[in-house]
């Protein structure tokens, strides 16, 4: 092997290390958050983020009207659902009263699938992890750190359950994150997002602009 080759190599590899490094300290940060308790996790976000998009749990029905008629409110869900995301409607939620959702900006759903699993009617119903819709992120890239060049992150594509199908580095870039087809809208990277306003959230598939 000559120098020039061994040289390429080690130039490459300093590259990857720098990256894997960068991504590792990316992640207490996002973590921080998630792990802080729910009354100062409140406190750190406006109402705008809190009630932008409430999602349903995963399994649900597609059409809301239909989940509303089909939810008996018996919080089976909410019991089993291990980092406790699955929230109720109150009475002044109208037609959506006592009914479940998730705000992943508290606490994101990990699709475990306990939740469909539980659910004694067809309000929820057992679906293969990669076939869930329960949205699709959306990233709002004039706020996001990488994205406008004010640091490096990677904490989304690093907790993202389901990899690279879902979420992603941009090629040309390795620090700036991308939303892939194989997304599902779990929240999980709404959840670890360090950035104070939040620029990855969660839509409906159809209102996702791709």
């Amino acid at each position: 092997m000559n120098r020039r080759a061994i040289d390429r190599r080690s130039f490459l590899y300093r590259i990857f290390k720098s990256l894997w490094l960068t991504t590792i300290a990316a992640i207490p940060y996002g973590l921080g958050r998630m792990l802080m308790p729910e009354k100062n996790q409140l406190a750190s976000l406006n109402k705008s983020q809190l009630n932008h998009d409430k999602l349903r749990p995963p399994g649900a029905l597609n059409d809301d009207i239909d989940f509303q008629k089909a939810c008996i409110g018996c919080s089976l869900c909410a019991e089993v659902c291990p980092p406790a995301c699955i929230q109720f409607y109150h009475l002044d939620g109208a037609n959506n009263a006592n009914t479940p959702y998730i705000e992943p900006a508290l606490r994101a759903c990990i699709l475990c699938g306990k939740c469909m699993e539980v659910c004694p009617t067809n309000a929820l119903t057992v679906t293969e992890t990669r076939k869930v819709n329960m949205g699709r992120a959306q990233i709002e890239r004039l706020a996001c750190y990488p994205w406008v060049d004010r640091g490096i992150c990677g904490a989304c594509v690093s907790i993202c359950p389901l990899g690279e199908t879902a979420i992603s580095f941009e090629f040309a870039n390795m620090y700036r994150p991308v939303v892939n087809d194989g997304c599902v809208g779990c929240g999980l990277c709404v959840e670890v997002c360090p950035h104070p306003s939040l620029p990855i959230r969660v839509i409906k598939e159809a209102d996702a602009i791709v």
